[in-house]
């Protein structure tokens, strides 16, 4: 199975570059099933219904999110409406909305997707290591479903690393999100899963982390309530990871940054090229 999962989408830049290359790479690469981050695509803060709806038209199958789920209030309620898009699985018990769910892609085959949150410099949520042990429990891999990707929304590399490695030979796919910064240690684990400590953002990268660079840099130097902070509005990079399963065990058997745009050193799944096309320009 083919298996793209696009970074933390920040603004209208973010979403535009989204939805103007998702269904070309859909296409270019025969993704089976594609999965964004989408907390921070409305304004920089949150999702609505409408974004939601854009990027599953451009071709996304789930949406997960992180700390800024709840940014845009309408979506408190609109959330247990929408099975596509999770939050945070390890949120106590009656929050509304999901973290986990099994979807089903091409050919009828079942992908199970979990958001979890990182507690380390995060809010203080329930401990995310049993909330993913339960869920793989309940959907083993190579038997209940096909594939298993795991959003791990979190600041600290630590933590990541040691969910990746927690959960090896347990996932297809253990991918951080939330510094907005694309990592270079895309690999496979030992035990067959495929991981990256975050798969970065799409948005304008000549900005702090997608937020326009003077009211950011003010924060930092006086250390008081400023400007509010708004999405960097020029040309954006989309940033992802491929990977590409085992039919049998459910397992990574290649895994590959992808970085389209202009400012980013651009990135391509060498081996999906010779097989799928040529890169995107």
């Amino acid at each position: 199975m083919n298996i793209l999962f696009c970074g933390d989408v920040v603004g209208r830049a973010g979403r535009d570059v989204v939805i103007e290359h998702l269904p070309d790479l859909r296409r270019r690469l025969a993704l089976d099933f594609v999965i964004v981050n989408g907390e921070n695509a409305a304004h920089g803060f949150g999702i609505t219904d409408k974004i939601c709806s854009d990027l599953y038209d451009a071709g996304a199958d789930v949406i997960t999110t992180g700390n800024h789920v709840w940014d845009q209030r309408d979506i408190i309620g609109q959330i247990d409406n929408d099975p596509r898009l999770l939050r945070p699985v390890n949120y106590p018990a009656g929050t509304p909305g999901r973290g986990v769910g099994v979807f089903e892609a091409s050919r009828g085959r079942r992908v199970l997707v979990v958001n979890v949150m990182c507690r380390l410099f995060m809010d203080p949520l329930d401990d995310p290591f049993p909330a993913l042990e339960e869920a793989v429990r309940l959907h083993p891999l190579g038997s209940a479903v096909d594939a298993i990707v795991i959003d791990v929304h979190g600041e600290a590399s630590s933590e990541k690393m040691a969910m990746g490695h927690a959960f090896d030979g347990r996932a297809s796919l253990i991918v951080g999100t939330h510094t907005h910064v694309p990592t270079a240690d895309a690999q496979i684990l030992g035990g067959g899963t495929a991981y990256q400590t975050d798969a970065g953002m799409c948005g304008d990268y000549d900005s702090v982390i997608g937020m326009l660079k003077e009211p950011a840099i003010a924060r930092f130097r006086r250390k008081m309530p400023g400007e509010r902070l708004s999405p960097a509005s020029g040309q954006a990079d989309l940033c992802a990871v491929y990977v590409e399963t085992d039919d049998s065990s459910g397992l990574a058997r290649y895994v590959a940054p992808l970085r389209i745009g202009g400012r980013l050193a651009p990135a391509w799944p060498t081996d999906a090229g010779d097989r799928h096309g040529d890169a995107v320009q």
